[in-house]
């Protein structure tokens, strides 16, 4: 950054001005109040997008287009109402949009804080960028206009995780929990917002269990332990995939911890697990902890995780499907998250859960030829997908005895949300929707030399009722 004070004839332009010099270069200087996914250019460059306003076009401001010959040469906005001053941007339009355009050999941009009056240093700059003394006092106005003007980040067109619909484009409010790449140039975003995915039908066939066994997360990476357990307990973490044609966007751009506005994701099911994708055009806003929809977001997630029933799936209100009981009613919930995350492996959970798939299927298999009951059920809940085993006594007090393979039968296909035939049997061109029940689990492990490696869990102290 270089220090200057001889330019006399650096001017800065309004907005509503600059847009009537189109073809000229001009100076501005205003308010982020969106940004764009870095992403390579169909030539040799890097590009982003922001959008900015001032107090002259403070609605729907001017999109500014950079290009650059690295990631790291593009601006970086960290927060909506941080404040950007570009020089030497050419005006220019397409069709009916006009649009500032930073040219990498002449242009220059620097990025401030937009909150903090006391420092007028940038926390980026580009090199050519020169500080001169009296910019502070735009710098300064344009803070004090912030302090009357409240941003409009178009957040009435946002949705939360409970509104997500298969195959839609839609805008979110989340927190970016964990970032990660699964395979060479594809990335993985964690999201949250403190809200549960709503429950999907499960169209999967029941004998397909064993060929093709229903996968526990939607993409094939599993999380390590030391991840999992940074993670909410409570509400969905959803998985967003930057798909491989998007390969060449700027994903190091999106930093975990930040709360931030993904416009225009689409949201699609695998295997009955939802999670969307960034798309090319995906808009991002950087938001700050104190923004409104933050503290809202954040006062209603502290509000169910002290209350005893908000650890409930959501969609399980006003309770759970009585088919099944436990033998400790009184002990409050937990999700299937906070079971994955605790910190010790031998633990005890009261959980309200789904049973979305059974292996072996058949009722008649349930049980090993000496007798003994081993049945491994799929289990989930918002946060989480396990597997969890019915074994000898607690499978025998489970199915209430030794039933027959008829009543066994139709206990299956009720906990599996399965429709029946005449003759108790599975319809399985029917779609299943299991009912949310409560159960007791236990975790263990069965290899003292490996007691996380081989951690399992286990339903007991629960009874189907019918």
């Amino acid at each position: 950054m270089n220090i200057s004070s001889s330019r006399d004839d650096y001017k800065f332009l309004q907005i509503v001005d600059a847009r009537a010099a189109l073809g000229q270069k001009v100076n501005l200087i205003g308010v982020v109040i969106e940004t764009g996914l870095p992403k390579q250019s169909k030539g040799t460059d890097c590009f982003c997008s922001i959008r900015i306003i001032d107090e002259s076009y403070p609605s729907p401001g001017i999109a500014v287009n950079f290009f650059a010959e690295t990631m790291d040469k593009l601006p970086e906005v960290l927060t909506v109402g941080d404040i950007i001053q570009i020089s030497q941007v050419v005006m220019k339009t397409h069709g009916p949009d006009i649009y500032a355009l930073f040219n990498k050999k002449f242009s220059s941009f620097a990025i401030f804080d937009g909150k903090n009056d006391s420092n007028f240093l940038p926390y980026q700059c580009s090199s050519k960028y020169h500080a001169r003394e009296q910019d502070k006092k735009f710098i300064l106005g344009l803070m004090k206009w912030l302090v009357d003007h409240k941003i409009d980040t178009g957040l009435t067109d946002l949705h939360s995780l409970k509104e997500i619909r298969e195959g839609e484009r839609f805008n979110l409010i989340c927190k970016i929990v964990h970032v990660c790449e699964v395979e060479k140039n594809k990335w993985m975003l964690l999201v949250w917002d403190g809200m549960d995915t709503p429950p999907v039908t499960i169209k999967t066939k029941l004998e397909e269990e064993m060929e093709n066994p229903l996968p526990l997360q939607p993409v094939d990476f599993i999380l390590q332990r030391d991840v999992l357990c940074t993670l909410p307990p409570l509400g969905t973490v959803l998985r967003v995939i930057v798909d491989r044609c998007n390969e060449k966007l700027g994903i190091n751009f999106l930093k975990s911890n930040r709360w931030v506005k993904l416009i225009n994701i689409r949201c699609e099911l695998h295997a009955a697990l939802w999670h969307a994708v960034l798309m090319p055009f995906t808009r991002v806003c950087y938001l700050s902890d104190e923004d409104d929809i933050v503290l809202q977001r954040m006062s209603q997630y502290d509000e169910r995780r002290k209350s005893k029933w908000g650890w409930m799936p959501l969609s399980s209100f006003p309770w759970s499907s009585d088919i099944a009981e436990t033998d400790y009613p009184n002990v409050p919930f937990v999700s299937l998250m906070r079971a994955l995350a605790n910190p010790k492996v031998i633990g005890k959970f009261h959980c309200v859960v789904r049973v979305v798939a059974a292996f072996p299927w058949l009722a008649e298999d349930f049980r090993s030829p000496s007798g003994v009951y081993r049945i491994r059920l799929t289990l989930e809940d918002p946060t989480a997908r396990i597997h969890a085993y019915l074994y000898k006594e607690d499978a025998e007090q489970f199915f209430d005895g030794y039933p027959s393979v008829y009543t066994l039968t139709k206990k299956r296909n009720l906990l599996l949300g399965t429709s029946e035939g005449d003759d108790g049997s599975e319809m399985n061109d029917h779609f299943r929707n299991p009912p949310w029940i409560r159960c007791c689990l236990k975790s263990y492990h069965i290899d003292d030399s490996d007691s996380w490696g081989s951690r399992n869990f286990r339903i007991f102290a629960t009874t189907m009722k019918v």
